[in-house]
């Protein structure tokens, strides 16, 4: 297993446990499965500052606020099959912004919002389950001869051109069988 490139709060204070024990550095890295420089520099920033925090990071600032962001959020959710350059309009003409589709699509997968193939069946009722074996049994008996003047087909899809037409819905992990994310 490759050693490991970062520590969370809970082995940087076992570390720091470990340094103010007197337990070499080379031995606690191999403890917590991590590289030597990553205990020599938390042990630095520990003398230098008095904390193990991870220290705020510089970086291009997100383009959107926290407002745009729930805004964003609650169009998806309120129009589970609305698109990403649908938002990105609408986002637009209500707060007179210009972002990218891309920065949508983050923006609602930072949400754990991801658009997924609409389900396109209904979830069986107890009256559908009565009705498929009362078929069953009415059938149970039949020979090959009957059978063969059946013809059982299936619908599939396929596609030329690059769009599916499929329809998508803005949906969490779990969220797969509520009904506004079911045709």
């Amino acid at each position: 297993m490759p050693p490991r490139l970062h520590l969370n709060l809970v082995d940087r204070g076992r570390a720091l446990a470990w340094v103010q024990e007197g337990i070499r550095l080379r031995e606690i890295a191999a403890r917590l499965g991590c590289s030597h420089s990553i205990i020599v520099r938390l042990r630095q920033r520990f003398l230098a500052t008095g904390s193990v925090e991870t220290r705020p990071r510089s970086g291009r600032p997100r383009s959107t606020t926290q407002r745009q962001y729930r805004y964003i959020t609650r169009q998806a959710l309120q129009t589970r099959t609305t698109t990403a350059s649908t938002i990105r309009r609408r986002l637009g003409v209500a707060t007179n912004t210009d972002i990218n589709e891309q920065t949508v699509r983050s923006r609602l997968h930072d949400q754990t919002l991801h658009a997924r193939r609409q389900l396109g069946r209904i979830l069986l009722t107890p009256r559908h389950m009565m009705a498929r074996l009362a078929w069953s049994t009415r059938h149970l008996r039949w020979n090959r001869q009957q059978w063969a003047q059946v013809l059982f087909s299936d619908e599939s899809r396929f596609s030329l051109e690059h769009d599916d037409g499929r329809t998508r819905v803005w949906r969490r992990p779990g969220e797969r069988m509520i009904p506004a994310c079911v045709r």
